[in-house]
């Protein structure tokens, strides 16, 4: 009997090289899938498996409505989209963090302790309001889909929420970091249907994935 494929979603971007990178450690080599920018399935026959390259953001959906079996996805997109989704390993890969930032002369007369209602552009605006009404604070979101640190700049928000690695982003645009709310990294992620449908497939690499992790 033929052994069914393993559909795999990968996002694109920051996370890609180290997730091939994890994926080479356990003996199955994608580092091809980089070699041409437009080819978005690549398939591994002699694995039984099939990469998706797919937009970050994207994944959850790919993975929660079976069109990919398993997948990879940071923790603030599954924070931000609440997708019913298996989660049964932390990659520890795609580390950063998600954080209130504002601009430094702001930061300079500003006091946290004293917040009571923020106007704040991000592309989390969920994981924002969540944060904020815990506190009592109450927010106004102004949602982007990029160059966020602009928006206090030009007078469109007093502060953003915005992932940051090394904050030297903000830096150069003339904002500080105020309050981490998050630590992010990324997660493997699988659907509950697979689970069933390919349990030896799914937990065999959970836990070939697993013993990279926490070996």
């Amino acid at each position: 009997m033929k052994k069914e494929v393993l559909s795999i979603a990968l996002p694109k971007g920051r996370i890609l090289q180290e997730a091939i990178g994890l994926f080479s450690k356990i003996g199955v080599e994608i580092g091809h899938i980089l070699e041409d920018p437009r080819r978005l399935v690549f398939e591994l026959p002699d694995k039984g498996m099939r990469f998706m390259l797919i937009r970050t953001q994207d994944v959850p959906v790919y993975v929660e409505y079976g069109a990919a079996d398993m997948g990879i996805a940071g923790k603030d997109v599954l924070c931000e989209q609440g997708r019913d989704l298996y989660e049964p390993l932390d990659l520890g890969i795609g580390r950063c963090r998600m954080v209130v930032a504002e601009p430094k002369e702001l930061k300079e007369r500003d006091n946290p302790a004293g917040w009571t209602h923020l106007k704040i552009a991000t592309k989390y605006p969920n994981i924002t309001t969540r944060y904020f009404l815990e506190r009592g604070i109450e927010v106004e979101i102004i949602k982007l889909y990029g160059s966020i640190e602009l928006a206090p700049l030009f007078g469109l928000s007093e502060r953003i929420v915005d992932l940051v690695q090394t904050g030297e982003t903000l830096r150069k645009n003339g904002l500080v970091e105020v309050e981490t709310i998050m630590d992010v990294t990324a997660k493997l992620i699988c659907n509950r249907a697979s689970l069933k449908r390919k349990p030896s497939q799914v937990k065999d690499l959970i836990e070939r994935l697993r013993g990279v992790v926490e070996g």
